[in-house]
């Protein structure tokens, strides 16, 4: 559809005064009470949830915003003289030549574009009616509400399997007694006086520009209150406490932000509500540690484990134990990997447990154990460990 500086090539086959219901001749106090009975009547504030009714009040406003400003409805009454008279054709329907003959047609959607080259004519005119300071009226655009942030501390299992939890949470609302109105329960509004129900002003931007800004007065909300409401203090807002089930994904790590969306504050003119951010914080494990998408244990073995050899049971984090191997010789801090026994993985699949070997000295000897130590160092007292520690050290330090 062809637009021009704000104005809508359909404009012209609406009948403006028909949607306020008054006559063409009527006078401008006339029109803008018809409006303003009109607003009241199906302005969406007092009216939440009814489509129909908001419907019309924006077509009341697009009529308002033409035929309630004398420049505008007189350019007004000008174009829809030409398109009743046949003198030209939109390019979405009509007929008819200029001057009424069948001849050719003059299609508007060409007219509009010519304007860049014209200079003046009926460009410059749709311009002016359309495109002008005011420009049109603007509803409560729909705002997206807040997002909202929160914690949840969960098990270190938990976070390997995944776990459905419970969080309470309180967030900005409309205001629960005046259904975020800003009134009195029980008052009724009227027009705001500053911007006569438009919800915005116009100032000016310096030289030929002027911008729309949101009405001081009533907050966009195109109409106030004289007794505003006791609770919001007329700010329409408040707290809302709240339960929802959050579902926390299987393999979730310390401190990851999990989105859930549309769980935030609610949203405003019918806006969307904000998304829910959940910080994730996982308790530590008595036994097990997390690297990356692997578990990690420390596995105690006795000496003689280590220097002869065994088969060791390992604990799992959720199936049960496994038997670990240890070769004759381990050296203590020697990892091993047991496979698919990690945390879960963004593609479905598992981790590794990571089984680091950790050689025990025992603090206290029986006698029988101590003799079976001596017995040994006698057996390897001919091949000292530390010997390499001082092979040319004396050299390397001069």
């Amino acid at each position: 559809m062809s637009t021009t500086d704000g104005f809508r090539a359909d404009w012209a086959t609406k009948d403006f005064y028909a949607v306020l219901g008054v006559k063409k001749d009527a006078t401008a106090d006339e029109i803008k009470k018809a409006y303003r009975k009109l607003a009241r009547a199906n302005h969406p504030d007092s009216n939440p949830g009814d489509t129909a009714k908001h419907d019309k009040f924006k077509s009341v406003a697009e009529a308002y915003d033409v035929v309630g400003d004398p420049e505008k409805r007189a350019k007004y009454d000008e174009v829809r003289q030409l398109y009743g008279s046949g003198g030209f054709r939109t390019g979405f329907g009509g007929g008819g030549a200029p001057g009424g003959g069948g001849g050719g047609s003059f299609n508007l959607d060409d007219l509009l574009r010519d304007r860049a080259g014209a200079g003046g004519g009926f460009g410059d005119m749709f311009g002016d009616l359309f495109g002008g300071s005011r420009g049109r009226t603007q509803q409560p655009r729909p705002r997206k509400g807040a997002d909202v942030e929160t914690t949840a501390t969960i098990s270190f299992l938990d976070a390997i399997e995944g776990v459905t939890i419970s969080l309470r949470l309180s967030s900005d609302a409309p205001c629960p007694d005046c259904s975020g109105t800003g009134g009195k329960p029980g008052t009724k509004p009227r027009i705001c006086p500053e911007c006569e129900g438009a919800g915005f002003i116009v100032s000016s931007a310096g030289g030929a520009f002027a911008i729309n800004e949101t009405c001081p007065v009533c907050g966009g909300r195109q109409l106030i209150y004289d007794e505003p409401c006791p609770t919001c203090h007329g700010t329409g807002r408040g707290l809302s406490a709240r339960s929802i089930q959050a579902r926390i994904p299987a393999g979730v790590k310390d401190g990851q932000r999990i989105r859930l969306r549309g769980k935030g504050a609610a949203g405003e003119n019918g806006g969307p509500a904000g998304d829910l951010y959940v910080v994730v914080k996982v308790s530590a494990h008595r036994i097990f540690k997390r690297k990356g998408d692997n578990l990690t244990i420390d596995v105690p073995v006795s000496f003689d484990e280590a220097a002869l050899g065994s088969e060791v049971k390992v604990p799992t984090l959720v199936n049960g134990p496994v038997t670990l191997k240890i070769p004759a010789g381990t050296p203590n801090g020697r990892t091993f990997r047991i496979r698919g026994k990690g945390a879960k993985k963004s593609d479905g699949t598992n981790g590794d447990l990571l089984a680091t070997v950790e050689v025990q000295v025992p603090a206290v000897l029986d006698e029988p154990a101590r003799e079976a130590v001596e017995a040994y160092r006698r057996a390897t007292s001919g091949k000292p460990l530390r010997a390499n520690l001082f092979d040319g050290s004396a050299d390397e330090a001069r």
